[in-house]
């Protein structure tokens, strides 16, 4: 992620409903959630929703997609991921301390391979 794009989802994202819907949409997962169920979820109108997630899918920071009558919305994970990425670059300047809340946060939802679920 370069500079323009971070500035472009930090510009999404400054907004309480839209940050809202990403959080929602992070906690959900990869199958995402239904626009009503979404709209319900952040208090939103559904129109007032089209215009949020407009915006957001515009950033990059989510995507949409139909099955039959309904649109399911969902966290972009690379984008969010490269989000956070671009902001822990060049964290730490060799002192891993100041990192090490941001990295414990982030270790939380890793998914563990095989290997490492027998150590």
């Amino acid at each position: 992620m370069d500079e323009a794009q971070a500035l472009a989802a930090f510009g999404a994202l400054a907004q309480t409903h839209r940050l809202r819907i990403v959080r929602h949409l992070v906690t959900a997962g990869p199958d995402g959630v239904a626009a009503g169920a979404l709209a319900g979820a952040v208090g939103v109108s559904t129109s007032n929703l089209s215009f949020h997630v407009k915006e957001l899918e515009h950033a990059g920071l989510i995507a949409s997609r139909r099955e039959g009558r309904s649109i399911l919305y969902s966290a972009a994970y690379p984008a969010l991921g490269g989000l956070i990425q671009f902001l822990m670059r060049d964290c730490c300047q060799g002192h891993p301390d100041v990192c090490a809340p941001a990295l414990s946060a982030l270790d939380a939802c890793r998914i563990l391979t095989d290997d490492e679920r027998r150590r």
